[in-house]
Formats: C-alpha cells, structure tokens, sequence
C-alpha cells in the first residue's frame, strides 16, 4: 500500500496495527480521521479482510457520510460494503432485524424528543402527577440518564426504594409506565435503541455471534464520548476477535452532561487486557503558539493520559486574553 508514505511514522503505526485490541490517542488536529480511513484501506487492500466484516462507529451523520467518501476515494473496490454507521443506526438496523426476539414488531415507531413529552404529558395526566412539582422535560432526562447507564426501571425502582427520597420513587413509577405506554405502541425512543439492543445481545447468544462474525475488525470514533450503554454494545460486539481499535481524546471530553462516560477511555487498557496504546502528537491545524498555551493548561488536569502536542506549523500571534 504505497499511501502510507503520506503519514507521519504513529499515523503509520496506527495503521499497521490490525490485530487486537488498540487506542489510538488523538490529540486535536492530529489527522486521525486519515489514519482511520487508511486503516479500513489497508485492511482490504493489504489484509485481505471483507469490507463487510469491517465496523466502523462515529456519533454523527455528518461525520460517518465524511469518512465513507474518503474510504471511497482510498480503496478502488467494495468500499460500500463497509458498515460506516453512527451507534443509532447501527442499532436500528440490528432491531429491524431481530426486535422480535424482544417482543416488539419489526415495524416499530422510533419517537423524537416531541413524540416522549407528548406521551409523558399522558402518563402526568393519566397518573394524576402534580406539574408544579415534576415537569415532563425533568422526569424524560433522569429516565434517559438511567438508561445511558443501563438502568431498567426495574431496578430504577429497586435504588429509589433502598436509598432514594420520595421524588426518586414517584419517578420510578412514571419511567415503569412510560416503558408500559411505549410497548404499548410498539415504540421506542433514541436511548431504547442502544438498550434494547444490548438486551438482544445478552438474552439471544446466536444472534450475537451472527454479528460477531460479521464484524471482525470494529472502530470507534470519539470514544472519549461513549457511554455506559455504548460502550457494553461495543465490548459484545468485539469480545470474540478482539480487533477492536477506538480512537479518542481524554482532553477533548466535554459530554459528561448527556451521559458519556470518561473512563471508557481511561480505562481501556484495563478492560481489553494486551492493548496498544499509540497517541497522535503532530497538529497540522494551530500554530505554536495556540499549542504551547493549550499544553500549559490542560497539564493541569487530572485524570487524563499524557500527551503533548507539537507541530511544524509556525509560531504565530501571541495568545490575547
């Protein structure tokens, strides 16, 4: 494969090692994008790997239709039998599939952020709740912070009854119901996809393997972003081959709010025993300057990997404040 030439020597080791378990530390402007796209090529191209036993995982339309154009202008053949997908996606397809196994028709209805408060508004009205004190938008964020965490109402109940207030059980009782209202209407919401699909996985061991087979080689994109629930489909998923390589940065995880877990990342190594840890150092976007000042700060973090940024780019304008 002659285009590894156009990497710098950890973006060439990131490509080259395919098998097993490997985090690949990207600091901000480091080209990881390139090296993965140049991962996938060189598995087809060079290892000989169907693209369709290729997984590649990111967290946004926008950003998976990015890497499947530039696997597309890399590798001359079955480049679209490679599964560019974000998580929902891919879990949308799996559910279509196999839902049944769960007890929900393979036509279900997916339900936005409107369609859930419409049916807690419902649930408030049918349950007498008072919306002085508990507000739809409220109680819809707690159930969804559970269900990051994998967290059923059954033993949502089961918290709020050993250690939680009155609130926390009146909560419980509004997610049993509201998981009753969307069976009811064979539906789902956004966090149910990652959830109902890891519950396939875990009560259905066949099907599991069928897409274990599938998806010998598996990679991750902002895997600093991950949550709980993601994070344990994706260690189903790659439990059999092991070739799972995710790409991150510590530094870069700002979604702690909307459930993402940092120790995914942190702890990595610890979780997928003989891992390969490579970091991405070389910024080709900021000058020196803006490097040194962002280095300065975040050193004083903690918790997170080491890593410094450098670059060949120039100095630049001093850093106003």
């Amino acid at each position: 494969m002659n285009r590894l030439h156009t990497l710098n020597p950890m973006q060439q080791e990131a490509v080259l090692h395919t098998e097993g378990p490997l985090l690949i530390l990207a600091g901000a402007g480091s080209g990881k994008t390139r090296a993965l796209t140049h991962r996938v090529a060189y598995l087809i191209e060079e290892k000989g790997v169907a693209p369709w036993n290729i997984l590649a995982i990111t967290f946004t339309n926008k950003a998976a239709g990015e890497m499947r154009e530039r696997v597309n202008g890399l590798v001359e053949y079955g480049a679209d039998s490679v599964w560019v997908s974000t998580f929902h996606s891919l879990c949308v397809r799996i559910l279509r599939r196999f839902i049944e196994n769960l007890g929900y028709d393979s036509s279900f209805s997916i339900y936005d952020t409107d369609d859930q408060k419409t049916l807690m508004k419902q649930i408030f009205k049918n349950m007498d709740v008072n919306t002085k004190q508990y507000k739809e938008r409220g109680v819809l964020g707690i159930i969804s912070a559970a269900k990051n965490e994998l967290i059923g109402p059954e033993e949502f109940a089961m918290n709020a009854r050993i250690d939680g207030s009155l609130r926390d059980q009146k909560i419980a009782e509004l997610y049993r119901e509201y998981q009753t209202q969307l069976k009811k209407n064979n539906a789902l919401d956004f966090d149910d996809l990652l959830v109902k699909t890891v519950e396939l996985f875990d009560n259905n061991p066949e099907i599991l393997d069928y897409y274990q087979e599938k998806f010998k080689y598996i990679m991750v994109d902002e895997y600093q972003d991950t949550n709980t629930a993601q994070f344990k489909l994706v260690s189903q998923l790659a439990k059999k081959y092991g070739n799972i390589c995710v790409v991150g940065d510590d530094d870069q995880s700002i979604y702690s709010f909307r459930g993402a877990n940092i120790h995914n990342i942190l702890n990595f190594e610890e979780t997928f025993p003989g891992a390969r840890v490579i970091k991405l150092e070389q910024n080709y976007r900021s000058t020196r300057t803006i490097l040194n000042a962002a280095n300065g700060v975040i050193r004083n973090n903690s918790g997170r990997k080491e890593k410094t940024l450098w670059t060949e780019n120039p100095e630049g304008s001093r850093v106003r404040v």
